[in-house]
């Protein structure tokens, strides 16, 4: 491992602060760091001496891994420009719960010791993906496909393998991954997916019947969404990232793509001891400590 670039949270300080640390680590140890163009203009000038600045685009071209720094949507907006060329993604946290980027902030110089003396493994996770507008989307959480502008409901007519499923009256609906369960989906009452399940879940959101519930379904089908808004219009929303407006009549095809993408997670942790910490599930509510302990 000799090149590894970092992509971070332009939104939070505290990010471009540890980006800078984590630049300064890698020089320290002989690595080739690479960094965008914007953060490049934010560094200190003894850093910028360090590390070579080039698009972010371009980091699927150079790096052998990426090192985001951020939150959850972080990594999810970095996916965007290298899952297709495998390049693995590892998330140092300095956002809020961090399923996805497990790596605490405080702890960047040994993460990175662990990486490069490959103290690690790495993990692939689905990715959908849908055509709209001539383009192909995609999305390693969830796609949404909400009401716009209006309080009025909107109704969703679903079908898996062109089997009809149901028509969802309701604020919108929730396609998403194993590794999307724990993000909107959760929030919405969805199930916690283990992520080497090879499924997807409809979710729905705040629908008008209460007899509706989220249903798993096999990641091999395909899911047709039928929209029909009375304000003509709806929104289709990708990681939460990307926008794109519907119309009524208009039909989404989602599938489970080609691509995955790669995270390199701590080598003892399981995906069972991030839903403890992050959940809590291992405290005891009379007394506030943790049963592991």
């Amino acid at each position: 491992m000799e090149k590894i670039a970092i992509y971070e949270n332009q939104n939070k300080p505290e990010a471009i602060r540890w980006s800078e640390f984590a630049a300064k680590v890698l020089f320290s140890k002989g690595i080739e760091c690479y960094v965008s163009n914007e953060l490049f203009k934010k560094l200190s000038n003894e850093i910028k001496k360090t590390v070579q600045s080039v698009p972010t685009s371009n980091f699927e071209k150079i790096a052998d891994v990426v090192i985001t720094f951020g939150g959850d949507g972080t990594i999810l907006s970095a996916a965007r420009y290298v899952f297709k060329s495998e390049v693995p993604i590892m998330g140092i946290n300095v956002g809020k719960l961090g399923f996805l980027a497990e790596y605490p902030h405080n702890k960047i110089e040994e993460a990175i010791e662990n990486l490069l003396t490959g103290q690690y493994r790495v993990v692939d996770r689905t990715v959908l993906t849908t055509h709209i507008d001539d383009e192909n989307i995609y999305a390693v959480n969830d796609f949404v496909i909400e009401k716009m502008l209006s309080s009025r409901m909107i109704t969703l007519h679903a079908y898996s393998n062109e089997h009809y499923v149901a028509s969802y009256r309701a604020d919108g609906l929730i396609l998403t991954t194993p590794t999307g369960s724990t993000a909107y989906s959760l929030a919405c009452g969805g199930p916690i997916i283990a992520p080497s399940a090879q499924v997807m879940c409809l979710t729905p959101i705040s629908p008008h019947s209460l007899n509706f519930r989220p249903l798993v379904i096999p990641d091999e089908n395909t899911v047709k969404i039928i929209v029909e808004s009375p304000t003509g219009e709806a929104k289709l929303v990708g990681d939460g990232q990307i926008e794109k407006v519907l119309r009524s009549g208009d039909e989404v095809i989602f599938s489970i793509a080609e691509y995955r993408i790669k995270l390199i997670k701590p080598l003892k942790n399981s995906y069972y001891d991030v839903l403890r910490a992050k959940l809590l599930w291992a405290v005891d509510p009379t007394t506030q400590k943790n049963c592991t302990e």
